[in-house]
């Protein structure tokens, strides 16, 4: 396993937590605005005709030949604040998903959050 590069290449691969559980497959990448580093990654999870986007913190993301690896569980992961897979992040939708990892949203008016 090396730390993650550029993440967006690894779009359609697995994503497992720290004990190797699979928590679904990479959909994309947001950066935080201020640094342009990513920040966030929406996993595909559910069920065929049920998916939906959920978000996992990239800090510490590592990669392996066929998947990523994230820090944080499969049930905080899944439990996360979630988008449709044609849907679009909200601005105001997302404190409540720094939050839900425990992370500093800030206290700035602007948008935290890029897909890219």
């Amino acid at each position: 396993m090396f730390p993650a590069e550029s993440l967006r290449d690894w779009v359609g691969y697995n994503v497992v937590d720290p004990d190797g559980k699979t928590i679904g497959t990479l959909e994309a990448v947001y950066v935080d605005t201020i640094t342009d580093e990513p920040s966030f990654l929406t996993v595909k999870v559910g069920f065929i005709g049920k998916h939906r986007l959920n978000f996992a913190p990239a800090l510490g993301a590592t990669v392996a030949p066929k998947h990523i690896r994230v820090q944080y569980a499969k049930d905080l992961v899944r439990s996360s604040p979630a988008i449709d897979t044609d849907g679009e992040l909200l601005a105001t939708d997302e404190p409540a998903i720094f939050e839900h990892f425990g992370l500093d949203y800030g206290t700035g008016a602007e948008r935290r959050l890029a897909r890219r």
